[in-house]
């Protein structure tokens, strides 16, 4: 369903009639999201700010991310290794300034803050940012660098990268009209090269609908993180992704989406999706599964369809039975629990032993199971306990580069909020720092990263999909 203030906001006329007339109308700008599959160059020649104080390791990380990324770099304040800077703009050919160019605004802006550990350093924070975000091009991205504040030295420490949180979280509140995101990625000590992959999808047009979101990235899943951009293109070729709730929104585009970065796709859905499910895997050079998740044969046959094992698994299927607790009966209750837990954990212990080495577990959780919603106990009981099931099962599979996690949506356009009322539609557009609902494609987006081997730096771990909603923030 169109949304008439996106609509409006992409019009300058309609803008600048509300600005002058003063009108308590929020226009979002309209989000520029990716078209097709990941590129080598995401930034390609678009300029990105970098600052801070920067612990040891992490800046030749950060620079081969963004010249790798085809960023035009200027440096901010003097806490930058300017030997490292200057070693990987000669090796990438890419221009490297020092200092915020007069005429220009950014695309990306990045503060590391991993070196940061006392309270004292936090003005770097003001000092470097408090001119530059005002300079941000529309859609900006910005991400701080930090480190995780469990593995702090002290309480002063830990204070200082926990505050890092909240700073990004307000920033974000603060730059979202502009359509801009700001993201925190918290480096764990050791885990430095395997930043560049999730910075690489923060700056990114894939992760448009991703704000005010903290990603730990640490050491705990072997395997390696790619090194060149090339090695970022069709990272999937070779791959078997299985994909269930495959017939239509998320689940649709998730298993395009995969296949576009060069995955065979195996989509799966119940048997009423028929023709249409069976025209869109062949559309996609995959394997249709019809089959009712409720059958208890409906594992094996899942099984049975990848006789050679399977590198990503996408547990989007779920369903919603809405109702107050007091209202709810026991068969509806027993099928939310079947379909959105009992199922994924049954079809787990199916495929754990065919999944191959640095292979991705997704699944598909909701910011309805971190705030609640009246009339969805049960659904937000299994998006939550979806979880606590990936925390769990993500260490045991660390030792085969399997990775583990979670992505939680918002307010997604969607058939089913396009038949919500308009007021709770139109509430839940407009109760996130962007002012508006994402798409299928965003969360599609970041399964896609998830699967990818340039996640590899994160597991048991969830990530919000909801343009930095108000809701569960």
């Amino acid at each position: 369903m169109a949304d008439l203030l996106v609509d409006l906001g992409a019009r300058p006329g309609a803008r600048r009639v509300a600005r002058a007339l003063g009108l308590p109308i929020p226009l979002p700008q309209r989000l520029r999201r990716a078209e097709g599959p990941v590129g080598a160059r995401p930034l390609e020649g678009r300029p990105a700010w970098v600052g801070g104080a920067s612990a040891a390791g992490v800046q030749p990380a950060l620079a081969r991310a963004l010249f790798g990324a085809g960023a035009e770099v200027a440096l901010l304040g003097d806490g930058m290794d300017l030997l490292a800077w200057r070693g990987a703009a000669e090796g990438f050919a890419r221009r490297l300034v020092v200092g915020p160019p007069a005429d220009e605004r950014f695309a990306a802006l990045i503060f590391d803050a991993t070196g940061v550990d006392d309270l004292a350093q936090l003005g770097r924070l003001h000092a470097e940012l408090h001119g530059a975000v005002g300079r941000a091009s529309p859609c900006a991205r910005v991400v701080v660098l930090g480190r995780p504040p469990d593995e702090a030295p002290d309480a002063a420490a830990a204070a200082a990268r926990r505050g890092l949180l909240g700073f990004v979280k307000s920033l974000g509140k603060e730059l979202g009209g502009q359509g801009a995101t700001v993201n925190l990625l918290q480096v764990a000590a050791g885990a430095e090269p395997r930043l560049i992959g999730p910075l690489r999808f923060l700056v990114s047009e894939h992760a448009a609908f991703v704000s005010g979101q903290a990603l730990e990235v640490d050491a705990c899943a072997d395997g390696p993180e790619p090194a060149a951009p090339e090695a970022y293109v069709a990272a999937l070729r070779g791959k078997v992704a299985l994909v269930t709730g495959a017939a239509m929104g998320i689940g649709a585009d998730a298993a395009r989406r995969l296949a576009e970065e060069g995955a065979r796709v195996v989509l799966v859905d119940r048997p009423e999706a028929g023709d249409a499910l069976r025209a869109r895997a062949a559309a996609l050079g995959g394997e249709a599964v019809l089959v009712d998740l409720l059958d208890p044969r409906a594992v094996d046959r899942i099984a049975a369809a990848l006789p050679g094992g399977v590198d990503v698994v996408v547990h989007n299927a779920g369903i919603t039975r809405d109702k107050t607790l007091a209202r709810m009966d026991r068969e509806r209750w027993d099928q939310v629990l079947a379909v959105n837990l009992e199922v994924i954990t049954r079809l787990h212990a199916a495929l754990e032993p065919g999944l191959r080495r640095n292979g991705r577990v997704i699944t598909v959780s909701s910011v309805g199971g971190l705030a609640g919603n009246p009339g969805q106990t049960a659904y937000a009981f299994t998006k939550a306990a979806l979880l606590g099931w990936v925390a769990h099962v993500a260490p045991g599979l660390a030792h085969r580069g399997i990775t583990v996690n979670a992505v939680a949506p918002g307010f997604i356009e969607t058939r089913m909020t396009a038949a919500m009322p308009a007021a709770l539609r139109e509430a839940g557009r407009r109760l996130s720092s962007l002012g508006q609902g994402g798409l299928p494609v965003d969360v599609a987006e970041a399964i896609t990263f998830l699967a990818s081997p340039g996640a590899v730096g994160i597991t048991g771990r969830h990530l919000r999909v909801c343009g930095q909603s108000f809701i569960g923030a």
